[in-house]
């Protein structure tokens, strides 16, 4: 598996000197958000040009773009906000095509201008379905240009369960329309004895859909998870990357909640229980 890193999590430094960090450290690809890695005016749509596109490509070379970051609300409930956010979208499928087809990742947040997690509302239908029509637009784009939108499941965001992911992808059977797997994501203190469960369900319902796998590690502290680095925590990877190993032998895997003094022993680690699993 080509295993990556987020940019913005390497050295800090130019595009080109946090490429080299990362290529320095053994990995092979890299999401990319514009905003965190150049600047917020880089991720506005009018200066996301072919141009732009081709000074990106030759900084990162011969790192490869896996996922490119679109991290926005959909859900936000303004109207002159979300139609903002659909413009940003259409740009990032658009540029995604100029950095060589690599998919535009985004999470599903929640249903008001804070973003906050309110499990009676975000964890509703209404919710969802209410999600799903804003989705339908940036659908529609994606199929249009060409490009591929991956929608990474997160507890406590509106598309919170493998269960109402799969909905999604039902919903608009789309085969511009993907999935970005987090394992950790899945999990919360809710329902953490489950685990095993929730990613068998996970495996079963969405990996066939998964463009792009994330992995980090957990902590439990106190009622919350705290997300680290691969290796550093209590996940049990080995049940979860039989199934990826067994199904997805080739698939594009970036590393989270890394620093620069931690990404190279996260992907070792990485690495090890990936061979593990296809021992």
């Amino acid at each position: 598996m080509n295993i990556g890193i987020r940019l913005h999590d390497a050295c800090p430094g130019t595009l080109q000197q946090r490429a080299q960090a990362a290529h320095a450290q053994g990995f092979g690809c890299v999401q990319l958000a514009l905003g965190k890695a150049l600047g917020e005016p880089y991720a506005q749509p009018a200066a996301m040009t072919a141009g732009l596109a081709a000074e990106v490509m030759r900084a990162l070379s011969p790192l490869k773009v896996a996922v490119l970051g679109c991290y926005l609300n959909l859900a936000h409930p303004d109207e002159t906000v979300y139609r903002d956010t659909l413009a940003r979208y259409r740009a990032h499928l658009r540029f995604s095509r100029w950095l060589g087809d690599c998919v535009v990742g985004t999470e599903t947040c929640n249903p008001n201008p804070a973003g906050q997690y309110d499990p009676a509302v975000t964890h509703s239908d209404a919710a969802l379905e209410s999600f799903l029509r804003r989705l339908e637009p940036v659908v529609k784009d994606a199929e249009q240009l060409g490009a591929t939108l991956a929608v990474e499941p997160v507890y406590t965001h509106i598309v919170s369960t493998p269960a109402r992911a799969r909905r999604v992808l039902d919903t608009f059977r789309s085969p511009n329309l993907k999935i970005i797997l987090d394992p950790v994501n899945l999990l919360h203190p809710d329902n953490l004895p489950r685990t095993d469960e929730v990613l068998d369900e996970a495996a079963d319902l969405l990996l066939r859909d998964t463009a792009v796998m994330h992995i980090k590690d957990y902590r439990v502290v106190g009622s919350a998870l705290q997300a680290v680095a691969a290796g550093q925590g209590q996940m049990a990877y080995a049940r979860f990357l039989r199934r990826v190993a067994a199904e997805k032998p080739s698939l594009c895997v970036t590393l989270e909640n890394t620093a620069p003094d931690n990404a190279e022993a996260a992907r070792l680690f990485v690495q090890a229980e990936l061979r593990k699993a296809q021992a």
